[in-house]
């Protein structure tokens, strides 16, 4: 029996299977949980392609963060394949690559900035609550995010939007906590996903990383990653909440 035997878990932010979701979604459903799965707009197409390949193709229904309508009807479209939710999966992040990345920090515009919080950080709250009316008596939201209690280059205006999530996190904790619903995060070190990609000067991490990490670090493998979202999802972890877990071989714990 799986850690997640029976659970019904939603991962939003799919789109590859070099998604940090998309081995949260195998590695879930191998400890015996049902799963559904949302992205959005052009990428749904590639997400429905890379789906095919898991043991169990999961349902796959259509999720805007930023879109009112589609966390409005979000619960009901979710119960069409599911009657609860025991856990929900935070993969979603955005920030305009050409203003809001990669040094131009001091120019970004504010409608640049609005989105990236919009997206990355506020939609954590948003995505929970739209969820909130299938939580059974106990739920577990688990977020993504890449240490924001330091500033990183070229990261910038995502940099803001993670400690964002990162507080959201923790507010989260606190208002739900009394309804028996927990909220972490995993905080990964840089991985070669295709948010990872977008971002101008990236290689700049695997350096940092490989000179740092006192485990070393192997920016090709999700699986650390994932395996403690699945941990957190899970009821092995009954009274952690408001908690930040780094999965970055040791790198945060290190001075330069």
């Amino acid at each position: 029996m799986g850690i997640l035997e029976g659970k019904n878990i939603l991962v939003a932010g799919v789109t590859m299977n070099t998604s940090i979701g998309f081995r949260v979604v195998e590695i879930a459903q191998a400890e015996g949980a049902n799963v559904v799965v949302s992205n959005f707009g052009r990428a749904m197409s590639l997400t429905s392609r890379v789906l095919k390949r898991l043991d169990v193709e999961p349902p796959l229904i259509e999720l805007d963060v930023t879109d009112d309508e589609h966390l409005n009807t979000l619960a009901a479209r979710i119960g069409e394949h599911v009657d609860h939710l025991d856990g929900v999966v935070h993969s979603i992040a955005y920030a305009n690559p050409e203003t809001a990345l990669g040094g131009k920090f001091l120019s970004t515009p504010f409608s640049d900035v609005s989105t990236s919080v919009h997206t990355s950080a506020y939609s954590l709250v948003s995505l929970t609550m739209a969820c909130k009316p299938l939580f059974a008596e106990t739920a577990s939201i688990v977020g993504l995010t890449f240490d924001a209690t330091l500033s990183w280059p070229i990261y910038d205006w995502m940099g803001v939007s993670k400690a964002a999530l990162e507080s959201a996190s923790r507010y989260l904790a606190r208002y739900l906590g009394p309804e028996g619903v927990r909220c972490n995060l995993v905080a990964a070190g840089p991985l070669e996903t295709i948010a990872k990609k977008a971002i101008p000067g990236s290689e700049e991490f695997n350096n940092i990383w490989g000179g740092r990490a006192p485990l070393g670090w192997d920016p090709k493998d999700l699986t650390p990653t994932a395996k403690a979202v699945v941990a957190l999802l899970s009821d092995w972890f009954p009274a952690t909440t408001g908690e930040m877990v780094h999965v970055d071989g040791g790198l945060h714990s290190t001075g330069a």
